[in-house]
């Protein structure tokens, strides 16, 4: 390996590239690995079924039902990623004990106490989404209803998760990202357009009044085009959130299966850059729309993290992970997601940014071009190996047998 790691180095040493530098970032940068792709969204705090536009197809045996049996799959999952990883709740990941219970109004740090102990033993930050689905008063409107009372409840759990995410940093020491998303919208052509958008504007100032360490906890907002039964109007559209979060200097988030099918998130991050000094972001693959597949490492996602890592500012950065399959064995599922952005991202740490932005700018656009297309058959795998042994993780071809024998031994039997 160490022959082959060599020749690899030597190579892109020869393109200005420094290989052991490279990998070196890449552990340094945080990723957030979502709790939901191992109970298929399901949560603790209710047996509602999924709504708000959500929905996980597939029915594969070993569905986590439990935390303790969810935090022992992600166990698995995450001892095969490697480098500095971030624990990602909803709220609806709330662990009542004792007979106890609190709506989604009333949720307390101390719900999510376990959750903590979890990620301090295991060196984690941890990411929170206030859950704004699922739950009887999610069935039409949340944040931007007219029914006023509806409307309160949900503020009340913005708020709530706002005291929860200022825990789980004081905590673990780490800054939380709180990322709110709203399913709400019409069906059909709605008669109202403005009023929505107004509330939610309304309910949004009501919930960033509460008092709060911004540094502590990054706030943003998350946008959609549409949603299953939300398909002419979503109160949440890009341009609202974006120019929500430019006033009132919260982060934006962008979700690459949350825009038109033309529409890439890659080239939306230099725009964004320019005006904001944080952006988060969602990691899914799209196959029709938000479908919310396995990230696989296609292009797509390459050139996400050819984007983080070429603006130079990639600490700026809240990278995440949010898809969730029940076709396939969910802790390979997770596995494979997760691995595929740390090779996007090493990939994206080992181009010549500098020497293909000064093609570009010379107007060399044919060498541009050759440089790269040649670029692709680079020898990659020689530098993902040795980050796999740098990072203490499984390589490739080795971290699915454990994984299937889990299966066996743990999974079928639940």
């Amino acid at each position: 390996m160490t022959n082959i790691y060599d020749y690899a180095k030597q190579t892109y040493a020869a393109l200005g590239i420094d290989a052991d530098a490279a990998i070196e970032k890449l552990l340094t940068i945080p990723l957030s690995v979502h709790c939901w792709q191992g109970d298929d969204v399901g949560g603790f705090d209710s047996d509602m079924a999924l709504s708000g536009g959500i929905q996980t197809t597939g029915n594969y045996p070993g569905k986590a039902q439990t935390p303790e049996q969810l935090m022992q799959d992600f166990d698995l999952a995450v001892s095969n990623v490697g480098g500095k990883l971030k624990l990602n709740l909803h709220a609806s990941y709330a662990v009542f004990e004792d007979g106890e219970y609190a709506d989604r109004d009333a949720l307390q740090p101390r719900h999510f106490a376990k959750w903590v102990a979890f990620a301090k033993e295991r060196g984690m930050g941890i990411d929170f989404n206030p859950t704004f689905f699922s739950h009887p008063k999610a069935a039409e409107f949340t944040l931007s209803s007219p029914d006023e009372e509806i409307r309160r409840f949900w503020v009340e759990h913005g708020r709530a998760c706002l005291r929860i995410s200022e825990y789980f940093a004081d905590e673990t020491g780490t800054p939380c990202v709180m990322n709110i998303w709203i399913p709400d919208g019409y069906k059909d052509i709605p008669a109202d357009r403005i009023g929505p958008r107004a509330r939610f504007a309304k309910s949004l100032d009501e919930i960033l009044d509460t008092p709060y360490d911004h540094e502590k906890v990054r706030v943003c907002l998350e946008s959609k085009v549409f949603g299953i039964g939300l398909e002419s109007y979503t109160v949440g559209s890009a341009e609202f959130t974006l120019s929500y979060a430019a006033k009132k200097g919260i982060m934006p988030l962008m979700d690459n299966g949350h825009y038109h099918p033309t529409e890439v998130v890659s080239d939306k991050i230099s725009a964004l850059l320019q005006f904001n000094s944080r952006i988060g972001l969602h990691i899914t693959r799209a196959v029709r729309w938000d479908s919310d597949h396995v990230v696989r490492l296609d292009d797509e996602t390459r050139e996400i993290a050819k984007e983080i890592v070429a603006s130079g500012r990639v600490d700026d950065f809240a990278i995440a992970l949010d898809y969730f399959d029940a076709s396939i064995n969910r802790v390979a599922a997770w596995t494979v997601g997760a691995r595929s952005v740390r090779k996007a991202l090493l990939d994206a740490l080992l181009m010549p940014h500098a020497a293909w932005r000064d093609l570009q700018n010379a107007g060399r656009m044919t060498e541009l071009m050759v440089a790269q297309e040649e670029w692709k058959t680079m020898p990659f795998g020689a530098i993902w190996a040795e980050y796999c042994r740098r990072a203490g993780v499984a390589q490739d071809g080795e971290w699915l047998p454990t994984v299937l024998q889990y299966e066996k031994d743990v999974l079928l039997k639940r």
